[in-house]
This record gives structure tokens, C-alpha cells and sequence, in this order.
């Protein structure tokens, strides 16, 4: 199914002069941001050159470049694009944050390289129905060793099923609808669709071995539910905290908001060796 990537742009383009106002004031994806980074660290170098897809205004990207790292953020949107430029131009990152507008289908685009890993956060790459076209291009990418570390939303998401017991079936049951999902942004319409990790790591190939898996947000709850924390502070504080203690336990690392899922790039012939 083609994708469409002329709503996409749009849409996250309309979004991206108040982005970074409506994430500063989400608590929830403040948490997400922190605990996807929490996550990453392990899997990075002193000086690591991190190659992100869907970059967004750059929120990820800045934070990496701040803790001594070099990064190649890539966007589709227009919008997006210009910020994460003008982020660039007021920290004066140029010597460690450079910006490319690309689409993650056409990775063989790329100005930089090879990386030691590729990122990808909050669910971008779930606007594409096969992850092959991404994944096809990882090889030529990636450092021998280098590791991916994607951040997807997966079909089971306990908080949306949740929704059936309110009679909203249609939310509650949307992710499981295998030809993707409509979404709504900013005025534009394109289809989404979700992944499992099995089905992330299908793509990925024999080259690539999970080394780390977790859940994001399986008992606390997804962005949208902005008002959440301040309404239930306690509460909120007890499922971030038994969000964080299994995390990385089946069904837990699977069936949540978002997953992230890091892989290492090991070819063929480095394994047998």
C-alpha cells in the first residue's frame, strides 16, 4: 500500500511551530523521553555517531549532541526540517548536529556515514505498512557492531483496550486491525500501522540480534492523557514506577504504549567467526 507522504509532511509540518511547547508541558512524554534515554546509554560510545530517523524539531537529537555525541537527525516534514535547523543556528551545533530532510524509504540518500547507531523514537516509524523499506538499507548504514534503537508502538496496547469497557470498541480495537489504522493530525489524514517486536525483528534479518527489549507505558498512561499526572499524582508516581520495574518482562515489554527494541548489527561471518 503507497504511502502517503504528502499528508505526512503537511501534517507534522502544521504541527512543528508548537511542538516543542505542548512536549515541554506533557509530563507523560517527559517521562518517555527520559526513560528511551535511560535505555540508549548502555548502547552508546563516549562519542557515538547517531544517525535518527524522524527527528522531528530535534528534541532527541539536541539531547544527544549535549551529552558529547555526534548526530545526522532526518525528517520528512518541511516543518520539522526548519526547526531542527534553527536549533542548530542557536546552540551553534554545527560540529555535532547536522540535518538532512529524507524519509526513512530513502536511506540510501544519506550524506553521512557509517554510524554506530540509528534511532528512531515515539512511533514514526509506524506511518509506513512495511518496515523492509527501512530496514533494506541498515547494512550499508550501520558500523559493523553498531546497534538500531527503535521506539514503535505495537499492536496490544493495554490502555486503548481498556477503552472496550467504555464502549469506544472502534479506539480500543484499532491497532489490531491488520491494514493500519487511520489517524488523524493537524487537519491531514494517513494510515497507520503497528508492529510486533517478532515482527520488527523479521525485518531486520539475520544480520541483526535483539539485545534489549522494553516496554514504554504499559500501566501508566499514553501522552493524550496530559491531565493524568496532575490529576492523580500518586497514583501516576506508582505506575511509572511498576512501568520501570517490569518493563522488561513478558507481556510487559510487548504490550504498551511503545516498545523500544535495541538490535546489534553482527554479519554473517562475524558470528560464525
Amino acid at each position: 500500500m503507497p504511502v502517503d507522504f504528502k499528508s505526512i509532511n503537511q501534517a507534522f509540518s502544521n504541527q512543528s511551530e508548537n511542538y516543542d511547547q505542548e512536549d515541554l508541558a506533557n509530563p507523560v512524554i517527559h517521562w518517555m523521553r527520559s526513560f528511551v534515554y535511560k535505555h540508549m546509554h548502555p548502547y552508546l560510545t563516549s562519542e557515538s555517531h547517531i544517525l535518527e530517523l524522524n527527528a522531528g524539531t530535534g528534541i532527541d537529537a539536541l539531547y544527544f549532541a549535549s551529552q558529547g555525541h555526534r548526530v545526522h537527525a532526518t525528517d520528512l516534514s518541511d516543518g520539522m526540517v526548519k526547526q531542527i535547523q534553527q536549533k542548530i543556528q542557536q546552540h551553534q551545533l554545527s560540529d555535532v548536529l547536522s540535518c538532512q530532510q529524507c524519509s526513512y524509504t530513502d536511506l540510501q540518500d544519506i550524506q553521512s556515514g557509517p554510524f554506530d547507531h540509528v534511532f528512531s523514537n515515539l512511533g514514526g516509524l509506524n506511518c509506513i505498512p512495511d518496515l523492509k523499506e527501512v530496514t533494506k538499507h541498515l547494512p550499508a548504514l550501520l558500523k559493523e557492531g553498531g546497534y538500531i534503537t527503535w521506539v514503535i508502538m505495537p499492536p496490544v496496547c493495554p490502555w486503548e483496550l481498556g477503552l472496550a469497557l467504555k464502549g469506544n470498541f472502534k479506539r480500543a480495537f484499532r491497532r489490531l486491525n491488520k491494514g493500519g489504522a487511520m489517524a488523524h493530525l493537524e487537519g491531514e489524514y494517513f494510515k497507520t500501522y503497528y508492529f510486533t517486536p517478532s515482527q520488527v525483528m523479521q525485518t531486520l534479518g539475520v544480520h541483526f540480534q535483539k539485545v534489549s527489549l522494553r516496554g514504554l507505558a504499559s500501566f501508566s498512561p499514553p501522552p493524550h492523557k496530559i491531565d493524568f499526572p496532575k490529576n492523580h499524582p500518586k497514583l501516576y508516581k506508582h505506575l511509572i514506577a511498576t512501568d520501570e520495574y517490569l518493563s522488561a518482562s513478558y507481556p510487559f515489554n510487548s504490550w504498551a504504549d511503545h516498545f523500544i527494541l535495541t538490535a546489534q548489527y553482527l554479519p554473517i561471518h562475524s558470528i560464525e567467526n
